[in-house]
């Protein structure tokens, strides 16, 4: 199978999801286009993955190529070809099916429990994990339900934490592919980012990991093997 994956900021892990891409020997085709590489206009590969980034979903004066990448999600879907949108990757997915942005109004940080809606419970992929699950979040947006979409999850700091469209087109608003390597690696890197967002967060961080963060990730690659699946 070949998967294009969108990379939406500098620093950009596959984590959970790589791992289960691997798993079955998917090529990769990783397009850039916040460098401004141009992406393609219609589906060129067997599914479409657009991870986040510190952009919100309306910045097109920033990031000016952001409806493309809207459509072009559209079109996978409308092929009935595999989406996967995680965090920006769900918002813009919400965009281009006429929902709304709402920006700064729903900040979560950290391992977040979320829970599944009736729908979810009986979700290909989302019925994979418990009712109720810890997973890791980094966002201050949110949107609202497109029409005719499938709420999936929510979690008490915004409700539409994951959704489908079609068959195989999903959004979660969730990092369900940030494994514990990553979140350390996004300490790391952006300590302040993550002090703004939960003060006093990186001194618990190491606890967390081994309780919350153990259980997530058993969960992240268990989203990741079941939305993979579903690539013909």
């Amino acid at each position: 199978m070949r998967v294009v994956i969108v990379e939406n900021t500098r620093v950009t892990h596959h984590g959970l999801v790589g791992v289960a891409l691997h798993e079955r020997a998917a090529l990769i085709d990783l397009w850039k286009p916040w460098t401004g590489q141009p992406l393609p206009d219609a589906p060129e590969a067997d599914a479409l993955v657009v991870f986040g980034g510190e952009q919100s979903a309306t910045d097109d004066h920033s990031h000016p190529y952001l409806p493309t990448l809207a459509r072009l999600m559209q079109a996978y879907t409308d092929a009935d070809k595999p989406v996967l949108g995680i965090c920006l990757g769900s918002q813009l997915l919400a965009r281009a099916y006429g929902a709304t942005n709402h920006l700064g109004t729903a900040p979560e940080f950290g391992w977040v429990d979320v829970t599944l809606t009736e729908a979810g419970r009986e979700d290909p992929v989302l019925s994979q994990v418990p009712d109720t699950f810890p997973i890791f979040q980094w966002h201050s947006d949110t949107f609202t339900l497109p029409e005719g979409a499938t709420h999936l999850a929510t979690s008490a700091g915004a409700a539409h934490q994951a959704f489908r469209i079609g068959r195989a087109t999903y959004g979660t608003q969730f990092h369900f592919e940030a494994s514990r390597p990553v979140v350390a690696d996004w300490l790391t890197r952006f300590p302040e980012g993550v002090e703004k967002m939960a003060p006093g967060w990186a001194s618990r961080h190491s606890a967390l990991a081994q309780t919350q963060g153990a259980k997530a990730d058993a969960h992240g690659l268990t989203l990741a093997r079941a939305w993979v699946s579903l690539i013909g």
